[in-house]
């Protein structure tokens, strides 16, 4: 009887293993969340209905839009990877938070699409691209290689805890003001929209984390296996101004930043992981779909007003929030190769429910299922359920589980397998092959909308998520065929884990 108590107690410390862990991890997870919520508000959902609503563009040119602003963001993150390295990872906090508030701000406030797109638009995707390899560099930093997967996961619940708030709100705000109503700003006298409100939202859930990083974050924290190394940071140029200081920082770490971007081309591990990051765009696809497809999608087949935040962002991070941890314990002894293989492949099978007939769907609508859903869950008024609700439930409940394994685990593998000192660079320039899928993805969201939804005549939706999903089946079917060429092994695990 000893030995079920002995297992089951090994599984209860997988998720007690953080309890030790320095005050730094805690502050990045803290973090997270509010970053995640400020760019749920404005940059997934709101962004595309944004750029329609208030600025007036149609399908194809907000796709455009769409496609080039994550295509920078992507190619911001590959470059400024390197920098992250060479300036340390408070500085490049408190850079990136303070571009975000100053972006926001001017989206929030304006709709002349010659400020907002280059004085807005842009400098978001510059600060949102620090936030990414910073924030995964800090995590691996801050845990020791046992805690390292759980870190992960943990780390991936307090995403997905961002985007529940920034989903709920989402749809909190549209019902209020209504899918095209206003909001006068007080004391400041100004007439927003319910696409600039929501921005405005993003813009004040950014500025509690410049104080926290700024007062909470202390510089040269490193943890390893053996306990906690603390270095502090020196200035770099003592004698000179701050703005000569400041220049001349910048002029070191493009030399840094050169350098190391060199020297990871020599490397043969990295050929063969982005190769491995190649193939994940495959899946990869389907959540930039559900942020700048599936909104303009829920709208025109479910009507204005439809709860498009929580059908997907709420009840997908709500899940995550649970299914992460768990299955970051369930896996924590397997690859991240393997993992990936393994919930990528529950989430491009997720995308087929709504590929089929909704029809299909309307038994279950009719019953206490679509009631459950529609009525008592998301406040849907009509009597009768649309069966797209069921259908899109279906999708997203596997899709999470799927996520839950694969997702957590893309983020470690980078970190896994740099060479110390390089995770940064490893992070960002991970992000190479999503740069063709971003503008792969945001153009093409314009034209299937345009092709297989579009806002006045017939629809054939079902298609558009069929492209999609066997786009996403190129993910598990190919790092299965090619694993022998490219799986690297992971820092802390044997071979036979990998």
């Amino acid at each position: 009887m000893s030995e079920p108590k002995n297992a089951a107690a090994a599984f209860l410390d997988k998720f007690l293993v953080l309890k030790g862990a320095v005050r730094e991890l805690w502050i990045i997870f803290g973090c997270k969340v509010l970053a995640i919520v400020a760019y749920g508000l404005v940059g997934t959902t709101t962004l595309g209905l944004w750029l329609r609503s208030d600025l007036g563009y149609n399908d194809v040119n907000a796709g455009f839009v769409i496609a080039t602003w994550s295509t920078a963001m992507t190619l911001f993150t590959v470059m400024v990877g390197s920098l992250v390295d060479a300036i340390g990872l408070r500085r490049a906090f408190l850079i990136g938070f303070g571009v975000c508030i100053a972006a926001r701000g001017t989206m929030a406030f304006s709709l002349s699409p010659w400020i907002v797109l280059p004085f807005g638009l842009l400098p978001l995707a510059l600060g949102e691209a620090l936030m990414t390899p910073v924030m995964v560099s800090a995590v691996k930093r801050y845990a020791t290689t046992s805690q390292r997967s759980m870190a992960f996961s943990v780390y991936y619940s307090m995403m997905n805890v961002g985007f529940a708030i920034s989903g709920w709100t989402i749809d909190r705000v549209r019902s209020g003001l209504g899918e095209h109503g206003h909001y006068a700003v007080p004391l400041l006298g100004s007439d927003l929209s319910t696409y600039q409100t929501l921005i405005l939202l993003g813009f004040l859930f950014t500025i509690p984390n410049m104080f926290i990083m700024y007062f909470g974050l202390r510089s040269g924290v490193e943890v390893t296996d053996e306990g906690v190394v603390i270095k502090e940071e020196q200035p770099t140029h003592p004698d000179e101004t701050a703005i000569v200081a400041l220049f001349l920082t910048c002029r070191d770490a493009l030399r840094d930043w050169l350098r190391i971007f060199s020297s990871l081309w020599a490397q043969s591990t990295f050929y063969r992981f982005l190769a491995f990051l190649t193939l994940a765009v495959g899946v990869r696809l389907i959540l930039y779909h559900m942020y700048y497809t599936f909104p303009v999608y829920g709208l025109r087949e479910l009507g204005e007003g439809a709860p498009i935040g929580r059908i997907f962002g709420v009840l997908n991070a709500v899940l995550i929030v649970f299914l992460a941890p768990l299955a970051g314990a369930l896996s924590s002894k397997v690859s991240a190769y393997k993992t990936v293989i393994f919930g990528s492949a529950i989430t491009a099978g997720s995308v087929f429910f709504m590929a089929v007939p909704p029809q299909w769907f309307q038994p279950l609508a009719d019953g206490w299922l679509g009631n459950l859903i529609a009525h008592d869950w998301l406040g849907v008024k009509d009597a009768a359920v649309n069966p797209l609700y069921v259908a899109i439930a279906f999708m997203t409940v596997v899709y999470s589980i799927g996520e839950a394994f694969w997702s957590p685990r893309l983020y470690e593998y980078p970190a896994a397998i740099a060479p110390k000192g390089q995770e940064g660079s490893y992070m960002a320039l991970s992000m190479l092959p999503y740069f063709v899928a971003k503008l792969f993805a945001g153009s093409l969201s314009g034209f299937l909308l345009k092709a297989f939804c579009p806002a006045e005549g017939p629809r054939h939706s079902q298609t558009l998520w069929l492209i999609i999903g066997v786009m996403a089946t190129v993910t598990p079917i190919g790092l299965i065929v090619l694993r022998r060429f490219i799986q690297v092994q992971e820092a802390g695990r044997d071979e036979a884990a990998a």
